[in-house]
Formats: C-alpha cells, structure tokens, sequence
C-alpha cells in the first residue's frame, strides 16, 4: 500500500521536530516522492549524515512501503544563500 505525503511528513517531523519538511509527489501514485528536510539539527552534519538522520526517521520504510525518495537536505543558514 502507498504511504501518503503526510505520513511521511509525520515521520521525519517525530524525529527531527525542527524541520520543516516540503514533499512532493512525483509520479502521483503515493510511492515516488521528493523530500526537502530543513533542519537546525543538521549542522555540522556532512550531507550523507543528514540524510542517514532522514532515512532512520522514516524506519527502513524506504525501499518498501515508500518505493521512491529523492532526498533534499539543508541547514536553515544554507538557505539564505541560495
């Protein structure tokens, strides 16, 4: 069964209550998603370590109930660069 964009949200926002998470779904069947997760926690964080923080969030649904996420990671600062 597909995972709807607020759960998922849901998910990420339980674990990393700072975020502000925006999701998208791509293919507009509920398992092709694009996720940008903006959070002060991941400071100091290399990029793959931020989105390790997002993938154990979700609880290995990755790959299963959720088939598909293009993952967007940020710290807040990064933000005002771009």
């Amino acid at each position: 069964m597909p995972m709807a964009a607020s759960e998922i949200e849901r998910l990420i926002k339980a674990r990393i209550p700072d975020a502000e998470v925006t999701i998208r779904d791509l293919a507009g069947d509920g398992d092709h998603y694009a996720a940008r997760v903006v959070s002060h926690s991941f400071a100091g964080m290399s990029r793959i370590r931020q989105h390790q923080a997002v993938y154990s969030a979700l609880g290995g649904r990755v790959g299963g109930e959720l088939h598909a996420l293009q993952l967007e990671t940020a710290v807040p600062t990064e933000m005002t660069s771009e």
